[in-house]
């Protein structure tokens, strides 16, 4: 099984290799096990991760171990409110040498770039991401430039109450494969951390790749080759549904939602060492896949109802299919 030329390797070998990325991960990055599974499988899935949370619960330590763990390029963008498009896609300078324009390429060229405080700045630079993420290249001044790939967005966000920040556009928001939360540490945890960065001596944690960036590409490509059984991809796309219908809901996921639990949950199914996905593996991801693309109804959130809420009804009341047949795309009649 081949994608865009990269050779895929077998699910197993994919599970084991997810599982020590995730325990090189998880040696810096304290009792987020769940978490950290969330954002391998939104990488592995080819997407972009939001890292949505209070300021001071490892969403850049995270960002920065994984880019370590993978073995990618890695940039770091503090967004500012004074934060032009140019700092991010990057512009074209005068060359005096030459006589003419040079392109100098901003951090956006890179395998994996945190976006940090996405939501500080202000939407004419967040927007600045969406041509990058959605179609992995750059326009500046007319010409277009590719992105090498893999190319990965994990972007942190402060809650929206938080002074100085600005709502993320719908329409950025659906760009994210998914969003994740971590939330605060148990006092174990967080005696944990104290505990390892005194027995380091440093502040910065540094991580050994343990794979590379052909061999990430190489794990993507095998979720092609995991399946997903007919009535598990209708499963899917009845819960987006559902969450169209909800009555505390004004706008409900789009079908690129569907999209992102297909392919999350391949992303489950490949890290757990199988070649097919399993009705868990859809209930596993749908609440950081889908929740961020609903928008409620004013009144919800006076109620102060939570989207994730509304899709752990959805998962409730929508039946899982419990199916062993053969998808109708991988016959051959």
């Amino acid at each position: 099984m081949t994608q865009q030329g990269v050779q895929a390797l077998p699910p197993y070998e994919v599970g084991r290799l997810a599982g020590a990325v995730l325990d090189a991960v998880n040696s810096v990055v304290v009792g987020k096990r769940e978490a950290l599974e969330l954002v391998l499988a939104g990488i592995l899935a080819g997407g972009h991760v939001l890292l949505e949370d209070l300021p001071g619960l490892g969403k850049t330590l995270t960002a920065r171990s994984f880019a370590q763990a993978l073995g990618l390029d890695f940039r770091r963008l503090q967004f500012t409110p004074d934060l032009l498009p140019a700092d991010v896609t990057g512009s074209f300078l005068y060359d005096q040498r030459k006589g003419d324009f040079a392109f100098r390429a901003g951090p956006v060229f890179t395998n994996m770039l945190l976006a940090d405080e996405i939501n500080r700045t202000p939407p004419k630079t967040q927007s600045a991401l969406l041509e990058a993420m959605q179609e992995k290249q750059v326009s500046v001044e007319g010409v277009t430039y590719r992105l090498d790939p893999p190319f990965h967005v994990l972007a942190t966000a402060n809650p929206i109450e938080y002074e100085g920040t600005y709502p993320l556009p719908e329409a950025q928001l659906d760009r994210f494969l998914l969003r994740v939360s971590f939330g605060y540490p148990t006092a174990e945890e967080e005696w944990e951390v104290m505990r390892r960065r005194m027995s380091r001596r440093q502040e910065e944690a540094q991580l050994a790749p343990v794979v590379d960036s052909r061999t990430l590409q190489v794990m993507q490509a095998a979720l092609e080759s995991v399946t997903v059984e007919d009535s598990i991809g209708r499963y899917i796309v009845s819960l987006a549904a559902a969450t169209r219908e909800h009555t505390a809901v004004l706008v409900g996921s789009s079908p690129r939602g569907s999209l992102a639990l297909l392919l999350l949950a391949r992303a489950r199914a490949a890290m757990s060492g199988r070649d097919y996905v399993v009705p868990e593996d859809v209930k596993d991801v749908a609440v950081p896949a889908l929740a961020h693309r609903i928008t409620l109804r004013p009144e919800m959130w006076l109620r102060q109802v939570n989207p994730a809420f509304v899709v752990q009804e959805v998962l409730s009341a929508v039946p899982a299919p419990a199916s062993g047949a053969l998808p109708t795309y991988a016959r051959h009649d």
